[in-house]
């Protein structure tokens, strides 16, 4: 698969975004594109303006890790937009991480091992989910099943957070932040596509939602990246209130591409007994809690 628009896109963004004055350049007063110029990147990262314009134009196949480095210091990339043009040029040599040929198929349904289910129904205090980089929901714990109640309901959401998020009225209700936990989905979606552009099932999602929602379409279009690591996150769940939890996301050795996220409310706090009614109410099957039973 050809990834050069991706390349080209994700590079002239993040160009965009640095100024001459972070940079460490006079601004001038007749300056025609945001950000920097092409020749002033080459110039910092010590390559020739033809060189830089051509890795621009979407050519990272055999680009050696120095000048992926050098890029990355000049157009000062996190670490989330470090490891995307790193996942961009292995995917344009045809290799992943592990130096291996890319799997371009994947299935539409991942199964998780029947132990990391047990783990997490082990976890009773907070919800936990199982997902893959599409932010399928392929598993989860009694609590995360109470907690993504109207998610699991969504018939249309197929279980994934990003349709839900995207295409359900109720994710304006259940996430009070909601331009925040856009940007997070679809940059986490932007730094998967990185990760494994043969992924068919990405490319129906993305191509779904684009065509759906308009603030999808906008946020894919800006290339920003995201690694889902810890945090804390505001809901409003619709049988217990406002839950404001922080989270600890964990990459599943054992089953690559997978990951597990764990919610936990501060000890003491409000949140924390909004969870343990949450809970009761899970196990006494509520009707409110009505995602817990199947559809029909």
């Amino acid at each position: 698969m050809d990834n050069r628009e991706e390349v080209r896109e994700f590079l002239t963004s993040r160009r965009a975004k640095i100024t001459p004055e972070r940079a460490g350049l006079p601004s001038g007063s007749r300056r025609r594109v945001p950000g920097l110029r092409r020749s002033e990147v080459a110039a910092l990262a010590d390559m020739s303006v033809e060189y830089y314009a051509k890795l621009e134009r979407g050519h990272l196949a055999g680009v050696s890790p120095a000048v992926l480095e050098a890029v990355a210091r000049v157009l000062q990339l996190d670490d989330a937009e470090r490891a995307h043009l790193l996942n961009l040029a292995q995917a344009a040599d045809g290799t992943d991480v592990l130096t291996r040929p890319r799997r371009r198929h994947t299935t539409s349904r991942q199964q998780v091992h029947r132990s990391l289910q047990w783990t997490l129904d082990a976890i009773t205090a907070g919800p936990a989910v199982v997902c893959n980089g599409r932010l399928d929901i392929l598993a989860s714990n009694a609590l995360a099943r109470a907690f993504y109640a109207e998610l699991l309901a969504d018939a249309a959401s197929r279980r994934n957070l990003a349709r839900f998020q995207f295409l359900a009225p109720a994710s304006r209700r259940f996430y009070p932040d909601w331009e925040l936990f856009a940007d997070m989905a679809v940059a986490m979606l932007h730094a998967q596509a990185g990760r494994n552009p043969y992924d068919k099932d990405l490319h129906d999602l993305v191509g779904e939602l684009s065509t759906r929602s308009e603030e999808f379409r906008t946020r894919w279009g800006a290339h920003n990246v995201r690694r889902h690591g810890t945090g804390t996150k505001r809901f409003h769940h619709p049988s217990v209130g406002e839950l404001v939890l922080a989270y600890e996301s964990l990459d599943l050795a054992a089953d690559p591409g997978l990951h597990m996220t764990v919610y936990a409310a501060e000890p003491g706090s409000p949140s924390e007994e909004g969870l343990r009614l949450l809970s009761s109410l899970a196990a006494t099957g509520d009707g409110t809690l009505a995602a817990d039973r199947p559809a029909g």
